[in-house]
């Protein structure tokens, strides 16, 4: 209660922070959302063809200092906990929904990394500092999805002057993904659940999810930092907790290879050096629409391994990704 909900003028004025202020920032979340953490601003510099992707991350580091009693309880929560209807914070909500939420129109600080890319959606150089950032526009992903698709059945005309910025997001997104794609990173499209309640606290409705256009930008950006971050601090040889997703079992790999060869798709099993994640996004694509497609799916993601947090810098499997954290 004693941190101030305002970010103060000296830190405001202080050298040791880059001022994004001037620059027009987005956040998109779902509708209900509260804890806003993360934001990304996007230039695009024609005559270079070169896009400057910024994803400013809330710095929770700024209030909650190590060994301090806020530190200690955060470490013995390890995380937040959702729930189906509300969500048990490691942070208080003062932090976690206040003064570390990234609100439209009004300070806050960001760890924030900016990665250029060319316009094959390879990253030319990056940079990660402590910011400043001031949100533009607080939206959501039902709302970003309608003005990309020109869908005006709701009124989203307040995000029509950032339309264009959203579409070259979408267009740096898309290179992102097709880069992700090439190197055979995973993509399980399973259908999600929201459920929904009524005020007596029983469930009223439960309805699908459609992982949208919207939904795959901020997934794809997040991912850029993630693996721009994580290889910074492995080159760095930097202590680090990196998330490692090893290669599947050979037995397993066989076994999935037996399984699929029932219905006429090879998956080839020659020995554990071969196990390569592009051979399973082939066969995702092949069973994409047909009827067998979620069971197949559901045999594919069983056959892999758990992933899991290590100090060593391993491969992540699913993402085709050498550095992830």
């Amino acid at each position: 209660e004693s941190i101030s909900q305002e970010v103060p003028e000296s830190i405001l004025n202080s050298k040791a922070r880059r001022d994004f202020r001037a620059l027009t920032t987005i956040t998109i979340d779902g509708e209900d959302a509260k804890d806003l953490d993360d934001a990304i601003s996007l230039e695009y510099f024609p005559e270079k063809k070169l896009y400057r992707l910024y994803v400013h991350i809330a710095d929770v580091t700024e209030y909650v200092k190590e060994g301090s009693s806020l530190d200690l309880e955060a470490l013995e929560r390890g995380t937040s906990v959702y729930l189906t209807d509300r969500v048990i914070p490691m942070l208080p909500r003062e932090l976690s929904n206040g003064i570390c939420s990234l609100h439209e129109g009004v300070d806050r600080l960001t760890l924030s990394c900016i990665m250029d890319y060319n316009e094959k959606g390879e990253q030319l150089s990056h940079e990660i500092c402590p910011g400043i950032i001031c949100s533009d526009k607080r939206m959501s992903y039902t709302g970003v999805t309608a003005v990309l698709e020109e869908d005006n059945s709701e009124d989203y005309s307040s995000y029509l002057p950032y339309k264009n910025l959203l579409l070259k997001m979408r267009e740096l997104s898309r290179l992102l993904r097709h880069k992700r794609v090439e190197r055979g990173g995973l993509d399980f499209d399973f259908p999600e659940s929201k459920i929904l309640f009524n005020e007596k606290g029983q469930i009223a409705e439960i309805r699908s999810v459609i992982r949208e256009e919207s939904h795959k930008i901020i997934e794809d950006f997040m991912l850029a930092a993630n693996e721009t971050v994580a290889e910074e601090y492995y080159w760095r040889d930097i202590p680090f907790l990196y998330r490692v997703h090893e290669r599947p079992d050979f037995d397993k790999w066989q076994e999935l290879s037996r399984l699929l060869s029932n219905f006429s798709i090879l998956l080839r099993a020659k020995d554990p050096d071969s196990i390569r994640p592009k051979a399973l996004q082939g066969i995702l694509e092949t069973i994409k629409g047909k009827e067998e497609e979620m069971m197949l799916s559901n045999l594919i993601l069983r056959s892999l391994k758990q992933a899991k947090y290590s100090v060593e810098c391993g491969e992540h499997f699913g993402l085709a990704s050498k550095y992830y954290t």
